[in-house]
């Protein structure tokens, strides 16, 4: 695994650097879009400290792997990283891909800071190595059905593909529609688009959500959904937020928008919300995403633990329960939270939005939790 350059220019070989293994998905099948706003966030955040002084006049060296959303590539990775001393491993976005990194640093005894994978069973036994920013996957997706429920959308079905994560998924949303009246009808991916269609009409489905990749099968999906004048009242959702992106709006336009989506970020950002999604913006291009926050908030949150704890693997561990660190999006902490074995942030601020069908570009805020 080659490791790219260093966009913020931070690679040191005089041996002072103090190194923080990133975990990221660069290239395809990982979601490129957003392991290249989820770099942005690290990559800033460690300009920023650098900037400062660095970590009592350390530099901090950001050394990136790609994962390309592959198990076992992240696992290997973490393994590399541990060999090459850094002090701790951060990132990852594909909840699979952060799973099998975490089992790996908690075996190493290595400190992940994970930044934005949601998976509830990080690990299968609870760790004190791991700690989480992006909130857990049964939080965030009860907040959507709560969603669903309160917009009169009870006849749910979802088209969903093998995975670990699309399953978790399924069952947080089955688990709390159908003690309140809703049902969930869960369809394969792999049904012809005219199969799938049939199959909305014939259960009186009056919301799809995707749980499948993007751009395939999320776009084809899409189309052939909004193509169907059978289908012309029912909700197409996107709960794991594949509408966040731009590319999701350069591919589809307008039939994209009005397709509900989960993202953490507060209803309005503070002052250092607001400072950093501006510099973000400039790096990135366009607009940052949540994700883009994610990273910066998980530079933010070790560099105070480096500052305070020192470099040592354990110490750094340690430390979690006792981080109090004022992120881009609200105060961070972390605690011991019932049916998540790693240390969580509890919570992240939470949205429902959608992208306005009168204007792609903008997002619509639809509930928040």
């Amino acid at each position: 695994m080659n490791m790219p350059p260093s966009p913020s220019g931070a690679e040191h070989t005089d041996g002072l650097s103090i190194r923080v293994g990133a975990l990221v998905p660069l290239t395809r099948p990982g979601w490129v879009e957003a392991g290249r706003h989820l770099l942005a966030g690290l990559d800033l955040a460690v300009r920023e400290v650098n900037d400062a002084g660095g970590i009592d006049g350390r530099p901090l060296e950001l050394v990136v792997r790609d994962t390309a959303a592959d198990p076992e590539r992240a696992a290997a990775a973490v393994d590399e990283l541990a060999h090459l001393g850094v002090a701790a491993v951060v990132g990852e976005y594909h909840s699979v891909v952060a799973r099998a990194a975490a089992a790996r640093a908690d075996a190493l005894g290595v400190p992940f800071l994970c930044s934005s994978a949601v998976l509830d069973a990080l690990t299968e036994e609870p760790t004190e190595w791991v700690a989480r920013l992006a909130p857990a996957q049964s939080y965030g997706w009860r907040i959507y059905a709560d969603f669903l429920l309160h917009a009169g959308r009870r006849r749910i079905a979802v088209v969903t593909q093998p995975s670990v994560y699309w399953a978790s998924g399924t069952r947080v949303l089955r688990d709390h529609l159908v003690p309140r009246g809703g049902t969930v009808l869960e369809l394969d991916a792999t049904l012809t688009r005219e199969a799938l269609c049939d199959a909305l009409v014939d259960h009186g489905a009056t919301a799809l959500l995707l749980l499948v990749g993007h751009p395939e099968p999320a776009v084809p999906i899409v189309r052939a959904v909004r193509g169907d004048r059978r289908l012309a009242e029912i909700l197409i959702g996107a709960p794991a937020g594949q509408p966040e992106f731009a590319g999701w709006a350069a591919v589809l336009g307008e039939e994209g928008a009005g397709i509900p989506f989960l993202r953490y970020l507060p209803e309005c950002l503070g002052p250092l919300g607001e400072r950093v999604g501006k510099e973000l913006r400039e790096r990135l291009g366009e607009a940052p995403s949540f994700v883009a926050f994610e990273g910066w908030d998980t530079v933010a949150v070790l560099a105070a633990v480096l500052r305070s704890h020192g470099t040592d693997r354990a110490a750094i561990a340690e430390s979690w329960p006792r981080v109090a660190v004022e992120g881009t999006r609200g105060p961070i902490q972390f605690s011991r939270t019932p049916g998540i074995s790693v240390w969580q942030w509890a919570w992240t601020p939470i949205q429902v939005v959608d992208r306005d069908p009168a204007e792609p570009d903008r997002f619509r805020i639809l509930h928040a939790g």
